[in-house]
C-alpha cells in the first residue's frame, strides 16, 4: 500500500487522457500535495516521503509549462520526463546514503532493525532497482515519443512494466530475504 500511495500522482497523470495532460499535471500536483499533508499529519518523517516531494515540484514544474503551452513538445515527451524524474530521484537518494524505499521500509518494520547493515543494504538493492528500471522506462519512452509513437499502447505497456517489475521483484526480494533471515534465527 506504501508504494502505491508514494506513486498515486505518476499513476494519476499516466492515466490522463493525453489530450488534457496540463489538467493531468495539475491533478497528479494535487495527489502529491495531499499525499504529503496527509502523511505529515500522520507523523512521516521527510526521509519517507523522497519521492512525495520530488514528484510534487515535478508536477509543479509540468504544470506550469503545460497550461503555459498545451502545445509545447515538451508534451510528447512528458512520460519519458516523468520516469527520467523518478530515476534522478531515486538515483540521488542512493548517491546521498538515503534509498528511498528506506523511508518506506521504516513503516512496516520493527525500529531496532532500522540501522541495522542488512537493512539498509537490502533498501539500497530495492532502490537500485526501482532507479533502473525508472531510467530503462525512460529510454524506452523516449524512443516511443521520438517515433512519435509517445501515446501508443506500446508507451503505455512500458509505463506499466516500469512500475510493476520493479514492485514484483521488492515484494519478492524482501520476502526472500525475510525467509532466510527466520531460517537463521533458527
Amino acid at each position: 500500500m506504501s508504494y502505491l500511495r508514494t506513486f498515486l500522482p505518476w499513476i494519476v497523470f499516466a492515466v490522463a487522457p493525453s489530450g488534457s495532460w496540463q489538467w493531468g499535471a495539475l491533478a497528479a500536483l494535487v495527489v502529491a500535495i495531499a499525499v504529503i499533508a496527509q502523511q505529515v499529519r500522520a507523523g512521516t518523517g521527510v526521509d519517507a516521503l523522497i519521492i512525495e516531494l520530488g514528484s510534487a515540484a515535478f508536477f509543479a514544474v509540468l504544470a506550469v509549462v503545460a497550461f503555459a503551452d498545451p502545445h509545447s513538445g515538451v508534451h510528447d515527451y512528458s512520460a519519458a520526463l516523468s520516469s527520467g524524474t523518478l530515476a534522478v530521484i531515486a538515483g540521488v537518494s542512493l548517491a546521498v546514503g538515503r534509498p528511498f524505499t528506506l523511508g518506506i521500509a521504516k513503516r512496516s518494520t520493527p525500529p531496532e532493525v532500522w540501522g541495522l547493515k542488512p537493512f539498509v543494504r537490502v533498501n539500497v538493492i530495492i532502490t537500485a532497482v526501482w532507479t533502473a528500471a525508472f531510467a530503462v522506462t525512460a529510454a524506452l519512452l523516449a524512443f516511443e515519443a521520438h517515433a512519435g509513437d509517445g501515446h501508443s499502447t506500446a508507451a503505455t505497456l512500458i509505463q506499466v512494466a516500469g512500475f510493476v517489475v520493479p514492485m514484483v521483484f521488492t515484494v519478492r526480494y524482501a520476502a526472500h530475504v525475510q525467509a532466510k533471515a527466520r531460517q537463521h534465527a533458527v
